[in-house]
């Protein structure tokens, strides 16, 4: 029986996270009636109307707001500073202290005037790379590149700007280049072992052929070449006029805080599908290579799988809206390509394909129903000697209200934590490291699956209403020991769960210092007419604008802050600014009044277990080398990279040196005894779809070697049967 816990405020949280506001729109004409200046003028003026009136802590939109923008869309443009001179940033000055006036009503002429100047500086680059990448490099030379871009100006004319595009394209053929060295000389070791051995020659599938150094040279600049021509192509076809537009209205948003965000109707279905984890398209993964957006496995039962149409290794060339006019894909990103296969139940899509025999071939195709499994929450069984422990992956706070059924991480938890039950664990491990959160209602609703009745956070709007949100149905679906895994990218509602079980003296929180410290609430707020049933996508996108704080029961806001662990694991990321509190847009830290609840009465085993594992690796003299190696790594991040063959090697030696002292330090010498639980075999062992039951089986490898689920697992031993963690009273 599935432990799902519903209570009043379920509406209201659901409209926090996933309803839409429809915002007025009611001078506009539909979208396609409406030049596009005047759509982008009265969409620039709603947006801002918005951030001014319902953000949550709403920034003046004034000059020196506008002088941000100026700086701010201009880096967005040109984050490495080789498309942009300075005569054309010098240019472009006349608006630094007028973008407001434009957000207020004006006449939009900044974001116009530098998109025009942007398109021929793109096109001046692209005729400098390709006549310096025909020609060889010579890497005797004695110079070097600084990558910071924010420690140098633009270029002062065309000559400076090709010296920069030189030196740029030095280091990616010399890095390259270098690799290719290293492989020679790896298979020189590896042909010189085998004549030593007198292997015979029939017996020996390896043929080395001994390349030069010019050979090797001509190779690197090739890659590099391909590199950089896919990469103009795909700033021609996709960050077309319209998406560097929405790149400005971005830019405008996030200087309200990092989370506040537009979506164009395109962007805003795709954030929903990632929330709900359901789509409507064709049942096909695409990957990418030379060739192109290729079909990489066809899901059994899919619209693809039925057509009997499409098979691995077709090339996509174009995709179509039913009977419109394709659109040629060459160029693009897989993830834009997604975007034009996906849409709405029952439409229509039409691929024209290349197959692997040279013909081609239009297939059309019904866009169905199509769930991603592979993202909703996992479980597997770690066994120690003679006893087992539960670990489950949760990759998102996913939730998808708009059908019936839908999935629910806190449903599909409860679903693990009974299979896991079922096979009598003596422990489990929850693993949000790397999850960027999700859905309000749900993380309460999972917190109320290990605690009983009581708040599980609070929340404030910009007028200084308090609400507190709390699991309202008293029992526990698991009480037993509990440990919860965190890294600085569990953010948001990661951030609450971690919390809450350790405000309430649940279980331990292990991982790096801190999560990454998001303490604000997004809602969705559409604007124009819906353009599907559902209202998933409106004429004009959305804005998830930022609206509340969330704190946790003790009243400390996670903002900037986050949750800090219990348990301090070493931590490839802890010296590298990603962090909230990295972004100058951030809000701040703060608290509110501390909510009524009831931590759980016996927590000294609790304390004793962190304690004594903090002091056994804080002692560890592997884990000290490793923290000193982190610091030097994250030293040489903003340094000048040498572009003189032998320096830029002995660098290179140097980075991969510590890189691999520090792999060394904590690999496990065997992986753990890990399997799929009994429920599951089907799902890993005997799936129709044998690509994905291949990357579940992959999956339960990626957990037997991870160290830091090892020592979670540890952990779990270390609870004692009779008090590690009391019920409540």
């Amino acid at each position: 029986m599935t432990y799902v816990k519903q209570n009043k405020w379920k509406a209201f949280a659901t409209l926090i996270l996933l309803g839409s506001l429809f915002f007025a729109f009611n001078t506009f004409k539909p979208a396609n009636q409406e030049n596009q200046e005047t759509r982008h003028r009265k969409l620039l003026s709603t947006i801002g109307h918005l951030l001014e009136s319902e953000h949550y802590s709403p920034r003046k939109i004034d000059d020196q707001f506008s002088k941000e923008v100026f700086d701010a869309y201009l880096k967005t443009l040109d984050p490495e500073k080789n498309l942009f001179l300075q005569s054309d940033i010098d240019s472009l000055k006349v608006f630094a202290t007028t973008i407001d006036d434009e957000i207020h009503g004006s006449p939009i002429l900044f974001e116009p005037a530098a998109d025009a100047i942007y398109e021929r500086r793109v096109g001046e680059a692209k005729k400098i790379y390709e006549q310096i990448i025909e020609h060889p490099f010579d890497f005797s030379i004695d110079d070097s590149l600084n990558m910071e871009a924010d420690s140098i100006q633009y270029a002062g004319n065309i000559k400076e700007k090709f010296t920069r595009w030189n030196q740029l394209l030095r280091y990616k053929v010399l890095d390259r280049y270098v690799s290719l060295m290293e492989d020679r000389e790896k298979q020189q070791v590896a042909k010189a072992i085998r004549d030593t051995a007198k292997i015979k020659k029939d017996t020996s599938k390896i043929v080395f052929v001994y390349k030069s150094d010019s050979v090797l040279e001509t190779e690197a600049r090739a890659s590099v070449k391909k590199s950089y021509t896919k990469r103009f192509s795909s700033l021609e076809k996709t960050f077309d006029k319209e998406k560097r537009f929405e790149s400005f209205l971005n830019t405008i948003t996030g200087l309200m805080d990092p989370h506040t965000d537009y979506f164009a109707p395109v962007e805003k279905r795709s954030f929903t599908e990632q929330m709900s984890g359901t789509f409507y398209g064709i049942g096909a993964q695409l990957t990418q290579d030379d060739y192109g957006i290729k079909i990489a496995s066809v899901q059994p039962g899919g619209p693809a799988w039925k057509s009997g149409q499409l098979v691995m290794n077709d090339v996509i060339i174009k995709i179509a809206q039913g009977a419109e006019e394709p659109v040629d894909v060459a160029g693009f990103e897989t993830t834009d390509a997604v975007k034009l296969i996906r849409g709405d139940l029952g439409t229509e899509v039409r691929l024209t394909v290349k197959k692997p025999d040279g013909t081609t071939k239009v297939v059309a195709l019904k866009r169905e129903k199509i769930v991603l499994d592979e993202g909703f929450a996992r479980s597997a069984i770690i066994q120690k000697g003679n006893d087992k422990y539960g670990y489950i992956l949760l990759p998102d706070f996913y939730a998808d209200f708009e059908r019936e059924d839908g999935h629910r991480c806190s449903k599909d938890v409860a679903i693990e934590v009974e299979k896991l039950k079922a096979e009598k664990v003596k422990g489990i491990v929850i693993d949000v490291r790397y999850n960027g959160g999700g859905s309000l209602y749900e993380v309460v609703q999972m917190a109320g699956l290990f605690i009983d009745k009581g708040p599980i956070v609070q929340i404030r709007d910009k007028e200084g209403r308090a609400q507190v949100l709390s699991d309202e149905t008293p029992g526990i679906l698991y009480d037993g020991p509990l440990v919860v895994m965190v890294n600085e990218f569990s953010a948001s509602a990661s951030e609450i769960f971690a919390g809450a079980i350790q405000d309430y003296n649940r279980g331990l929180i292990v991982g790096s210092t801190s999560t990454y410290g998001k303490g604000t609430v997004q809602r969705n707020v559409s604007f124009g007419k819906p353009l599907d049933a559902m209202g998933i996508q409106t004429e004009y996108g959305s804005v998830k604008l930022t609206f509340q704080k969330f704190y946790r029961v003790t009243g400390s806001s996670t903002q900037k802050k986050g949750v800090k662990s219990d348990i301090v694991f070493p931590d490839d990321y802890e010296f590298l600014k990603y962090r909230e509190k990295d972004n100058p847009a951030a809000l701040q830290w703060d608290e509110m009044e501390r909510a009524k609840f009831s931590p759980w009465s016996n927590n000294n085993e609790l304390t004793n277990i962190a304690a004594m594992a903090n002091k056994k690796i804080q002692a560890d003299t592997a884990n000290i080398r490793f923290k000193k190696n982190l610091q030097w790594i994250s030293t040489q991040v903003d340094r000048p990279i040498a572009l003189e063959y032998h320096k830029y090697v002995n660098y290179k030696k140097q980075i991969q040196a510590v890189i691999q002292q520090n792999e060394g330090l904590f690999k496990l010498k065997e992986p753990m005894q890990v399997s799929s639980l009994k429920a599951d075999y089907e799902k890993f062992f005997n799936n129709p779809d044998k690509i994905k039951q291949e990357r579940y089986q992959a999956w339960l490898k990626l957990v037997a070697k991870d160290v830091q689920i090892s020592e979670s697992s540890k952990l779990l031993g270390e609870f004692s049967h009779s008090n590690a963690i009391a019920k409540k009273g």
